[in-house]
């Protein structure tokens, strides 16, 4: 980066290429003095550029949300020993900081009149295995075409993403299908063992809803009225997908634009993304390991 601004400064000048780039005219001024006198540079000023380097590297590989903790654990994970403090002062440096979740916003309408399941999960969001429990709920997001909304179904063993849909309307096919992707992922089928957890909004409380739960042999859980943790773990995972998606990268213009950058963002979840929960390790590496271990446990059976 140093040496594009290098190339460029002449043309362009260094303030305007600082903005644009991921990086402060100080730390560019700092980087440069070490580059054009390395013999006179101290170890500290040598190791923070190389820091520097890998700061901005992991920051932008992980779609620009992490903060100084996740990029400290990102960097053990590499093998660097760096103290977190350090992390802090170079990113505060460098202007790089992670993104802030706001308050949750209650979407989903409450269907107390009709029928429902117990709480089998009583706020207790613990799974010792993937396909023991699965939460679900859905969120919204303005768009210049209207109201668009997005469901989520997690697995609570390493909070793996499991389903999604986005849709232009909160029908029960909606939520359905989101439904019919986490089944046809995990495929369930012969485990009895299996809760789906969801809140009393009258998608989840549908017939056609409650029937494919049955066909499925999930055994359906709903929340407790008037509980604002019955749900918990789905609310998070909302947080976190309006935090480092929907008010970080609008505005919106369609629907189709909020299901591409879900998609996307899902991906990198599942797959990337570190989550304090379960070590800082992303979901799918937690999955792997817990059946590697498991396969371990059969061979020394």
């Amino acid at each position: 980066m140093i040496e594009f601004i290098e190339a460029q400064r002449a043309d362009y000048g260094v303030e305007p290429i600082c903005s644009a780039l991921p990086i402060a005219q100080s730390t560019y001024y700092q980087h440069a003095a070490v580059a054009r006198e390395p013999a006179k540079a101290s170890a500290r000023a040598k190791r923070d550029n190389k820091l520097k380097e890998d700061i901005a590297r992991i920051w932008q590989d992980n779609r620009n949300v992490y903060g100084a903790r996740k990029v400290w654990h990102v960097l053990k994970r590499e093998g660097c020993k760096v103290a977190r403090c350090t992390v802090e002062r170079l990113m505060r440096t460098m202007g790089l900081k992670g993104v802030i979740r706001g308050k949750n916003v209650i979407t989903t309408k409450q269907d107390t009149s009709r029928p429902c399941p117990d709480d089998k999960v009583n706020r207790q969001f613990v799974a010792e295995a993937p396909n023991q429990l699965w939460v679900s709920d859905f969120t919204y997001v303005q768009t210049w075409s209207g109201t668009v909304y997005v469901a989520f179904i997690i697995d609570v063993f390493a909070r793996r993403i499991v389903g999604w849909k986005v849709s232009t309307s909160m029908t029960t096919q909606f939520v359905l299908d989101a439904l019919e992707q986490a089944i046809w992922q995990r495929k369930p089928f012969g485990n009895k063992a299996l809760i789906h957890h969801s809140d009393r909004g009258s998608q989840y409380l549908s017939i056609k809803y409650t029937e494919r739960l049955a066909q499925a042999a999930i055994n359906a859980s709903v929340g407790t009225v008037g509980d604002s943790y019955d749900n918990a773990m789905a609310e998070t995972i909302n947080g976190l997908f309006k935090a480092e998606v929907i008010h970080r990268l609008g505005p919106w213009k369609s629907a189709t634009q909020v299901e591409w950058e879900t998609l996307k963002w899902v991906d990198w979840f599942n797959n990337r993304r570190l989550l304090a929960p379960i070590g800082y390790i992303p979901p799918a590496e937690a999955e792997l390991a817990f059946y590697a271990n498991l396969k371990k446990l059969d061979i020394a059976a």
